[in-house]
């Protein structure tokens, strides 16, 4: 297994900071993310427990479920299904306030699997993944602290 840990202090409130990494459709206004849909609301809040979204990367695409979701502090998810196919133990991102703003730590693990190569493939893909959540923080923090 692959484990991916990205932590990023970003100097905006923590209701603002949850409010853009629990949107999932606007997930496409991100680099890197060609498209990203809700394909199944949540029963007691839109994006929260029990909501499934599809993030689309191009060649490479997700459908996660969220799970474990208490504004403003948690959201857990787990890839159901995936291209390439994935084994996902867990993803999980958890918010907590500082001094110096709101502390973002995003965890995922996970391991491709496709017999032979998949050995081979989920490091690189654990390195892209680092890059992603990291280029994703970096444009939340910078939205939130430019103003817009």
């Amino acid at each position: 297994m692959q484990t991916i840990v990205v932590e990023r202090t970003i100097n905006a409130p923590i209701e603002q900071v949850f409010e853009l990494l629990s949107d999932h459709a606007n997930y496409r206004e991100f680099d890197g993310i060609r498209d990203s849909w809700l394909i199944k609301e949540g029963p007691r809040e839109r994006n929260g427990d029990g909501a499934v979204r599809r993030i689309d990367l191009g060649a490479v695409w997700f459908e996660e479920e969220i799970s474990n979701f208490h504004r403003p502090t948690t959201m857990d998810y787990r890839i159901l299904r995936s291209r390439p196919p994935i084994e996902h133990e867990s993803g999980r991102i958890r918010l907590e306030e500082t001094g110096q703003g709101t502390k973002v730590t995003w965890t995922s693990v996970f391991r491709i699997r496709i017999p032979l190569i998949g050995r081979v493939l989920s490091p690189v893909a654990a390195k892209a993944g680092t890059k992603a959540f990291g280029s994703m923080l970096k444009a939340i923090d910078r939205r939130l602290t430019a103003g817009g």
